[in-house]
Parts: C-alpha cells; structure tokens; sequence
C-alpha cells in the first residue's frame, strides 16, 4: 500500500512538473511569436496590406467567383473555414496525429486564414514562435474582415504555379479565361494546384495533377457538395482537360512522340 502511494506521488509531481514546463514553454514561444506579429505589422500594417491586394488589376471579387471554386477550395483546403474563428483546433489536432504517425513534419492544420497571414507577414521557416505570431496576426485579420473578404483576399495572392499568383492570373494563364468562365473540371484542377504547385501542375506531371484534382473531388463528395456521380463526371473530364493540357505544353517532337505510341 505504501509502494502504491509513492508511485503515486512521483506520478503526480511528474504529471505537475509536464504542465510547468508546457506552461512556460507555451508563454515563452507566445512572447516571442508576439514580437514576430508585431515586427511584421510595424513594417507594413495589415491594413496597407490586404489594400495593396485589392488595388491589383486583376484582383477578382468574391462575386465574380464560381460558386463552385469557391466550394471547392474550402472543402479542398479548410471546410471549416467558415465557421471556425481562424484557427482550427480539430485540423490542428489531426495534422498533429497525423505527423506522430508519419514520424515527420506532414501536415500543418494550416486554415484559409493562417495561410494567408503567413504569405504575406512572415518567412515559410517552420519555427515555433512563427506559428504563435501567426495566431496573433489571424484573430487581428478575423476581427477586421469578413470571411467573404478573406477568401477573396487568399485566392488573390496565392501561387498556382508557372509563374501564376492569384485565380484570375492562373485562369487566364492556363484556360485563357476569366475565373467567371472556368468550367467544373477547370476549376478542380486549379484548386488542387496550390497545395504544390511544382508536383501537381499538369506539364509537370500528369499523373500527380490527376490524383490531386481526385482528391478535391473527393473531398467534396465528403463534404456534401457533389454526389459520387456527379464526381464520376467531372473526374472523366479533368482527366481529358489535363492530357489536352500536357500536349499543349509538350515540344514538338515530344508531340510526335506521343501520337507514334
């Protein structure tokens, strides 16, 4: 009976000395991300910021978004996006689970919101204090623009590879299109693209670019947005537009390859 109460007792201290050491380590690196969101914001406020954005040429509003790309990146990129405050501590969690399985840094639990905090306030280091200013920098931008803005801000900036930044550039750059014109299955493989733009562009590889835009697929079934026919569809689809796609790319030679097969 003694023996159990002094397991006990080490247990207890043990369990004590975890939650102090968490506890200051969590006050440490949350002074310091607080720094790092305070540099950022000294140097160009977030206001300065998302107005540079929206001042840009082909910056396309929300309503002339396809309701369709829309779904799709949310389900695709953060299908919480519109109810979570800007930081997802369920993607969080299970990015956290899923790295431990991995034994790697795989995913990040990043939201919408966060994503765009980091590209345009912070360096892509991994570093503990960053992840703490992005908090910092996210409930600043929740608590100033609407979900609607910031979607519209995030599709505005982000790299879609072949030196595209933003939906309307991509659009353009790979359909010759304004985003208002993209088709389903344009769409899908657009939202799949920032994920890794340099593996799943389709000059790069064909196969990734499929399997990628087969995951937003997926992932909209998943979340109640199409049906698994209509999934079929598009997915028949996408694989014509993305083998189209990578012939218009191919060299000459590389064509004639092809067509010898």
């Amino acid at each position: 009976m003694k023996h159990k109460h002094c397991v006990g007792k080490v247990l207890l201290r043990l369990f004590l000395l975890i939650l102090c050491i968490a506890f200051f380590g969590a006050a440490f690196y949350g002074i310091k991300g607080y720094r790092m969101y305070r540099e950022a914001v000294a140097e160009k406020s977030i206001e300065e910021i998302m107005e540079e954005i929206r001042g840009r040429e082909d910056f396309a509003k929300y309503s002339e978004l396809p309701r369709f790309y829309i779904d799709a990146v949310i389900s695709a990129e953060d299908h919480r996006f519109e109810r979570h405050p800007g930081i997802d501590p369920v993607a969080i969690c299970r990015a956290l689970w899923v790295d431990i399985q991995a034994g790697f840094y795989k995913e990040g639990g990043s939201t919408i919101t966060q994503q765009l905090v980091k590209n345009q306030l912070f360096t892509q280091d991994k570093l503990i204090e960053r992840k703490a200013a992005e908090v910092f920098a996210v409930l600043d931008v929740e608590g100033r623009y609407s979900k609607e803005e910031i979607f519209e801000l995030y599709v505005n900036t982000i790299y879609f590879g072949r030196g595209y930044y933003g939906i309307s550039d991509a659009a353009e750059g790979y359909f010759g299109k304004v985003p208002g014109q993209l088709t389903d299955c344009e769409i899908v493989i657009l939202a799949g693209l920032p994920n890794a733009p340099s593996s799943y562009s389709p000059d790069t590889n064909r196969k990734l670019a499929l399997q990628r835009a087969c995951q937003v697929l997926d992932s909209m079934v998943r979340n109640h947005i199409i049906t698994q026919e209509e999934l079929e569809r598009i997915e028949k689809e996408v694989e014509e537009e993305i083998e189209d796609m990578r012939l218009s790319y191919a060299l000459p030679e590389e064509i004639n390859n092809i067509n010898q097969r």
